[in-house]
């Protein structure tokens, strides 16, 4: 079995054609990385809606923590669940069915009348969140060539972001020129229902992944869909390495726990389950969840912090897009192990400030500058690596329970992170609820350096034939 990428025509630098298959894969990629919008719309916009919620439905630090923290709790099994249904049904189907979930999650959160509707209704949307943040990168890394995949796969980083930009932007027009409007965090949340009715119609119109087809012995519709996005001497090629290796794992193409018994593979999953781990545990949705509380707590009005909010949004967008051309120039870890030790100084500095600063207008700009500073090395290297290794690492056989599982655990920290700051800051500090952070950043930059392997300009297939051979 050849174990060489095979990069599309005319990208062998990673930058895509314009023939009709570059410009059939393009539509493809923003259709299905709609997803990504809502994944980034419906964990983003509960950002600005808290406030707004809190005397409706009576919050209490505890209430809030867990109205925050319910989407992703149910995004940890979204997660996991996600990854053995798209083994067992197909990628673009489930895909079909999470549009749905979207769209039920959002009506319910946005009309409910108390705590627990809205805490089962974000419950229901972190199915869908939790779902599409495994489908979404296995199915644009197995529709995209070895050489552009990390721009592909991080396409859907970037829509994330965007959709956390466009939820921070909604929130604070609707907070400054209708805040004194009774329900105005309804308004804030039904948006959402406009990208789940684009993405069930749009996934409509898009092919299957061809490894998926593959694995489960559809071979003619597997060729059929790789030369609607290969040229065709590409596609025959990479057809051929794609059944060899489908053909080899046919027989446990449905992977479970007992496959973990093959030191390679369980390598490659502990490996899964530590990005998972250290992607979160730099607190980065404390910021995305709670950001206009911090800006509110280190001197800015409600308003203003809604409005300098939208701030972490630009910044995670346009970090976002250096992140994807980074991805196509340097290495998977070198851009980890920057993100990490740049997070865990920005974290250490917000921690001091927050103790050394007086409460006001400074502190406020000090502690905004700091948050968009952690935030550029958050989305525009951790972040995308993160997403676009876990998308990569697995072999075919276990490729969607090896992401399921490891996106699990990623949900389940965000979880701990997102339930425990508001908990955490009433009882500690928002300065030491930080130096907490920094702690375990640090632990985190040493698990990058030790465990974390270089996947980059590398085949799917070929990534596979080298971890069996790692060991």
């Amino acid at each position: 079995m050849s174990t060489t990428p095979i990069p599309a025509a005319g990208v062998a630098e990673g930058k895509p054609g314009n023939t009709r298959q570059d410009r059939f894969l393009r539509r493809v990629t923003w259709i299905a990385t709609l997803g990504g919008l809502l994944f980034g719309f419906d964990t983003g916009v509960i950002n600005g809606a808290l406030p707004f919620m809190e005397e409706d439905l009576s919050l209490t630090p505890f209430t809030e923590g867990l109205v925050a923290s319910s989407l992703v709790f149910g995004a940890a099994f979204g997660a996991v669940l996600g990854g053995r249904l798209a083994d067992q049904y197909g990628r673009r189907r489930m895909i079909i069915v999470l549009a749905v979930i979207f769209l039920v999650g959002t009506l319910g959160a946005s009309l409910a009348p108390d705590v627990i509707v809205m805490v089962a209704s974000r419950l229901v949307l972190g199915l869908a969140v939790g779902g599409a943040s495994v489908m979404v990168p296995i199915f644009l890394a197995e529709l995209s060539p070895a050489a552009r995949r990390g721009q592909m796969v991080t396409r859907n980083e970037l829509m994330i972001v965007t959709g956390q930009l466009l939820a921070f932007t909604t929130n604070a027009f609707l907070g400054n020129f209708f805040g004194d409007t009774d329900g105005v965090w309804r308004w804030m949340l039904v948006i959402a229902t406009l990208p789940a009715i684009g993405l069930w119609i749009g996934m409509h119109f898009v092919p299957e992944s061809p490894r998926w087809l593959a694995s489960i012995g559809n071979f003619g519709e597997a060729h059929s869909v790789l030369q609607q996005i290969r040229e065709k001497e590409v596609a025959r090629k990479e057809f051929e390495e794609v059944k060899a290796l489908a053909v080899e794992d046919y027989k446990a193409k449905m992977g479970t726990f007992k496959d973990l018994s093959e030191p390679w593979l369980k390598r490659v999953f502990v490996v899964g389950i530590g990005l998972a781990v250290i992607q979160q545990i730099t607190g980065v949705n404390s910021i995305m969840y709670y950001g206009t509380q911090i800006l509110t707590d280190a001197g800015f009005g409600t308003e203003a912090a809604l409005t300098a909010n939208i701030a972490n949004g630009v910044i995670s967008v346009l970090a976002t897009f250096v992140g994807i051309w980074l991805l196509g120039r340097v290495g998977r870890r070198p851009m980890l192990l920057v993100g990490q030790i740049g997070t865990t100084s920005a974290l250490l500095l917000i921690g001091i400030f927050s103790l050394i600063l007086p409460e006001g207008t400074a502190r406020g700009f000090v502690i905004l500058s700091l948050t968009v500073t952690f935030l550029a090395f958050q989305q525009g290297a951790i972040s995308p690596v993160t997403w676009l290794m876990l998308s990569e690492i697995f072999p075919l056989k276990i490729r969607g329970m090896g992401m399921g599982v490891s996106v699990f655990v990623l949900w389940m920290v965000n979880f701990a992170v997102s339930f425990s700051f508001p908990i955490l800051v009433a009882a500690l500090s928002i300065s030491t609820t930080f130096f907490v952070f920094v702690v375990l950043g640090i632990g985190a930059i040493l698990f990058a350096r030790k465990f974390i392997p270089e996947t980059r300009n590398k085949s799917l297939e070929e990534l596979e034939h080298e971890f069996r051979l790692s060991v």
